[in-house]
């Protein structure tokens, strides 16, 4: 049986659809036919403000982006009011390669140290997250925050332990949402159970934050624990 390190996120917001923002086109004006100034503003009545017409297309462009993010899991609008814009947002995270689009998101900054070789110098995966497609099972903050501070000191110290633990949260390829349920083969070499889906879906015992986030090579799904490997 698998050992979890686990701890469930702190408070999970409920689950919304996520609003992104987007820019609006340019309302067109005016009509070529002459009239009187109030037959003109009765025109501009019927059409609408130029104000009022702009903010309607932002909702409408918004939802189209919600939908090309294909984003699911209860975490996803708390995720998206703490990062609505730059490099942490869902827009700006599919900008960048896995590895530099974690480190812009400040809900994955112990993971984006034990990548990167700031916990331990030995174990450096950037070059590795960044140079092939993946999808990647990040643990949160929350996640790492949970694990007893001895274990992971002890962790963090065995560099071929991280790098397995590490490894074992990576899936060759991309998945998404509606790939991802079933077992599949990490780069660490074991399996990982995905079971469940939408805002139910777990991998291993470990449970969905939000996930279906792209970056420019990976598919990210954001979860409340640390998983382990077998021994």
């Amino acid at each position: 049986m698998k050992t979890q390190l686990r701890t469930r996120t702190a408070t999970l917001i409920s689950a919304g659809a996520i609003g992104l923002l987007a820019l609006s086109g340019c309302s067109g004006m005016g009509s070529d036919s002459g009239g009187s100034e109030s037959e003109n503003s009765e025109s501009q009545s019927d059409s609408g403000e130029s104000g009022s017409g702009e903010s309607e297309m932002p909702d409408e462009s918004g939802d189209a982006s919600m939908d090309d993010a294909d984003l699911v899991g209860s975490g996803c609008s708390a995720y998206a009011e703490q990062n609505p814009d730059g490099a942490g947002s869902v827009e700006g995270m599919a900008q960048d390669p896995v590895a530099t689009a974690a480190s812009n998101n400040p809900m994955l900054t112990t993971l984006t140290k034990a990548v990167s070789g700031e916990l331990n110098p030995d174990v450096d995966l950037v070059d590795t997250l960044n140079g092939d497609e993946f999808t990647v099972i990040a643990p949160v903050d929350d996640a790492f925050d949970a694990v007893p501070k001895d274990d992971l000191d002890a962790l963090t110290e065995d560099s071929d332990e991280l790098t397995k633990v590490l490894t074992y949260h990576v899936i060759p390829g991309q998945l998404s949402p509606e790939e991802v349920s079933g077992e599949h083969e990490t780069v660490e070499g074991s399996k990982v159970d995905v079971s469940g889906e939408g805002e139910d879906m777990k991998f291993d015992d470990a449970e969905l934050v939000c996930g279906g986030v792209k970056t420019a090579n990976a598919t990210v799904y954001m979860v409340d624990s640390v998983m382990m490997p077998e021994k």
